[in-house]
């Protein structure tokens, strides 16, 4: 038995096509086969302009009703694209403010950049990428997952802060996927290099302005050569902290060298304190040494001069400068002494002599020089007597 035209397995045979149908039943042109046959398009057509009449006001009859003609429905469909070229107009027009620049993509291709103000682009032909390229922008990197190593091969950890603008919109939609994150890695890099290049104790305490102006140059190197249009406007690096495993050891080195500047600190004071002092003793020993050593000098300068003059007036009168010297010797001696007492060899007289009542008291005498004089003479007279009688006393 031949199979059935509607079975499955039959993979020839082909229905005959039936003729059009004249009378607008909307049948099928091809015949109908069932439930499975295609809708018909013009069918399809004529129930959307029914729907759109019975929207905007028509009576949605049949081709075959009263008052169906072509006039009827051609109405609303003039309205709705009206309608649609309205809101496609209102669509294209946009505005950019001071703050932002636009990259127009027309058909996905690049066509232009745009400043602000009022602008027109074709919605669904042109796309537009906006960018607020004044304003700045900050990336915080905390560090908490991202363990350096020093110079001095020290683990660390070293947070900071990237403040950034856009000077390239075009660079920074276009060239990069990603350009925040083509940042994070960037700012990664360039902090690891300065880190590895620098020892802990600077990492730690007074190095880090230095090392954010060096990041700083670094990460603009990066993100220029990368295109993404990013302008680093400042870096902040914080303070350098140690992996929280050896945060104690940290501490304890740490206290150790604030003791240590303290103890400089103080000792720094304490010169600061003793060397002026000592500068100034020392001045003024050599102040007083200088003194001293011109006493002297004027003074053996004065004894030569004196001398010089004593001996030329020797030349002249020996015997009468020998006697001045004397007494002058005589009287020098009896200024300085109060009492003068006299033994004379070979005899049992002393001659006492009290100068202490001459002088008045026991200040400088009171007489005058050819008193003085005239005392002195006097005294060697006696003197000379005395020492005839004891040379007389021998002789007998």
């Amino acid at each position: 038995m031949p199979p059935s035209l509607n079975s499955p397995l039959d993979m020839t045979a082909t229905p005959k096509p039936a003729a059009r149908s004249q009378h607008g039943d909307g049948r099928d042109p091809w015949g109908k086969r069932g439930g499975d046959a295609p809708p018909d398009l013009d069918e399809l057509l004529r129930q959307l302009r029914q729907a759109f009449a019975g929207l905007f006001g028509g009576k949605g009859k049949g081709r075959g009703g009263k008052g169906g003609g072509k006039g009827g429905s051609s109405l609303p469909v003039y309205l709705i694209l009206g309608l649609l070229a309205a809101a496609w107009l209102f669509s294209s027009f946009y505005v950019l403010d001071e703050k932002e620049r636009g990259v127009v993509m027309r058909f996905g291709k690049y066509h232009k950049t745009i400043d602000p103000g009022l602008r027109f682009n074709p919605y669904l032909i042109d796309t537009v990428e906006i960018e607020r390229v004044t304003e700045e922008r900050q990336y915080t990197a905390a560090g908490t997952n991202s363990l350096m190593l020093t110079q001095d091969e020290n683990i660390v950890q070293v947070p900071l802060t990237v403040q950034y603008n856009i000077k390239d919109v075009k660079s920074f939609v276009l060239n990069v996927n990603n350009p925040i994150g083509t940042l994070e890695l960037a700012t990664d890099s360039a902090i690891r290099h300065v880190v590895g290049s620098t020892p802990l104790e600077a990492v730690l305490s007074e190095g880090r302005s230095q090392m954010a102006d060096e990041v700083e140059i670094r990460l603009q190197s990066y993100l220029d050569n990368y295109g993404t249009g990013i302008n680093v406007i400042d870096v902040t690096l914080q303070r350098g902290e140690p992996p929280a495993q050896v945060n104690d050891a940290f501490d304890d080195v740490n206290a150790a060298e604030q003791d240590k500047d303290r103890l400089i600190d103080q000792a720094e004071a304490y010169r600061n304190g003793v060397l002026p002092q000592a500068r100034g003793q020392a001045q003024r020993i050599i102040e007083e040494a200088n003194a001293y050593k011109g006493q002297l000098i004027a003074k053996a300068q004065g004894e030569a001069s004196r001398f010089e003059q004593l001996y030329a007036e020797y030349q002249r009168a020996p015997e009468v400068t020998r006697q001045r010297l004397y007494l002058d010797a005589v009287q020098q001696v009896m200024q300085n002494s109060s009492k003068v007492m006299i033994d004379v060899e070979g005899g049992n007289n002393m001659l006492y002599l009290p100068l202490d009542r001459l002088r008045g008291g026991s200040g400088p005498p009171q007489l005058s020089v050819e008193d003085r004089q005239r005392l002195a003479q006097d005294v060697l007279r006696e003197v000379r007597r005395l020492t005839q009688n004891s040379g007389n006393a021998r002789g007998r």
